[in-house]
């Protein structure tokens, strides 16, 4: 009897605890590298958090704060890692200058598109090297959000050779600021709510941001004319950065509901990129302003052999950073030839 009353003691007590973990509500905050209402970007995060409250009965509540409120933009990662907010979206490439091996998990220059990245990713080991550099930092890290191919930025004036790069101040970050600088560009990063007007006064010549849909809405055209295709972002893809502590504290399934929450943004603001960047691309080309470009066949042959250089250069610096260039290069030359023969033959024949 007395077996009995303690087995049902224990089973009580579990039970109890178990009904007290789900009914604990969670309030966390978020903060995001993006400015208020900035198209697909401000929307990933603001999807991610209402995924998260939806998926959990309402146990978890993200709210989102913009630069507007934290006052930081490139700062994300610092404020995650220490605490001072529980969560952040933002581009791992921001964060290069702290650890070079977290550059390559937004994009590479003249590297993998969506699909291929999110193949890489979620099969080919890169979210598993994406924890172990950012759990260094006191970071989990998910994709959170594919911008698509990006576009190669608006300039002043016209790129007709390498000689015309000379000197030109450009906002690129990320390992393509790096590669346009080994070319004789001068890359400046800028937060993006201070583009426009850094273009206005003349403290860039040039200026890469997202794509038709986010740059028209910034305005870039009325101030530079010539639109170059994009070669440095073929899919950036972003990142939820959160806090260690706190999400080992969580419960599994909350683990688990961010987890999805984050695959699904990631899908969604890829789809979402895609289509507001096609609406946007018919009525950029009604105006007779806006210059539509490709860089010279003698710069782009240039920023190859920089970003090959530069790679290699990193990976001898960096152990981690060697892991993740030479996964990402395994799996492109595995994947491009398949890419080619289906994506590219198939855009071609159509």
């Amino acid at each position: 009897m007395q077996l009995f009353v303690l087995l049902v003691a224990l089973l009580y007590g579990f039970s109890a605890q178990t009904v007290l973990a789900q009914k604990q509500i969670y309030k966390w905050r978020l903060a995001m590298s993006w400015p208020e209402g900035t198209p697909m970007l401000h929307n990933a995060a603001v999807r991610f958090a209402r995924n998260v409250e939806v998926m959990s009965g309402g146990r978890f509540s993200i709210t989102v704060d913009a630069p507007g409120r934290h006052k930081a933009p490139l700062s994300i990662l610092d404020m995650v890692r220490s605490g001072a907010y529980e969560m952040g979206h933002s581009a791992s490439y921001y964060y290069k200058g702290k650890d070079p091996a977290t550059t390559f998990f937004t994009t590479t220059p003249f590297g993998m598109n969506p699909t291929e990245m999110n193949a890489w990713y979620y099969y080919g080991g890169g979210l598993e090297l994406l924890n172990k550099v950012f759990i260094r930092h006191n970071v989990v890290a998910f994709p959170a959000g594919n911008t698509h191919i990006q576009m190669g930025g608006w300039f002043r004036k016209e790129i007709k050779s390498v000689q015309d790069l000379k000197g030109l101040k450009i906002r690129m970050p990320g390992h393509a600021g790096e590669v346009v600088g080994r070319a004789g560009m001068n890359p400046i990063s800028i937060p993006p709510g201070e583009l426009y007007t850094a273009l206005e006064r003349g403290t860039i010549d040039a200026v890469e941001w997202v794509g038709p849909a986010n740059d028209v809405k910034m305005g870039f055209h009325k101030i530079a004319p010539y639109y170059y295709t994009g070669w440095h972002e073929p899919g950036a893809e972003l990142h939820v950065f959160i806090n260690r502590q706190q999400f080992d504290a969580l419960p599994e399934d909350l683990k688990m509901i961010i987890t999805i929450a984050a695959k699904e943004v990631s899908f969604d603001m890829l789809s979402e990129s895609f289509y507001r960047n096609a609406i946007a691309w018919e009525e950029m080309k009604k105006q007779s302003n806006i210059k539509i470009r490709t860089l010279p066949e003698d710069v782009l042959a240039l920023f190859k052999k920089a970003n090959h250089e530069l790679l290699d250069e990193v990976a001898a610096q960096s152990q981690l950073a060697m892991e993740v260039i030479t996964s990402q290069r395994e799996f492109l030359n595995k994947a491009k030839d398949w890419s080619s023969i289906t994506d590219a033959d198939y855009l071609r024949l159509r």
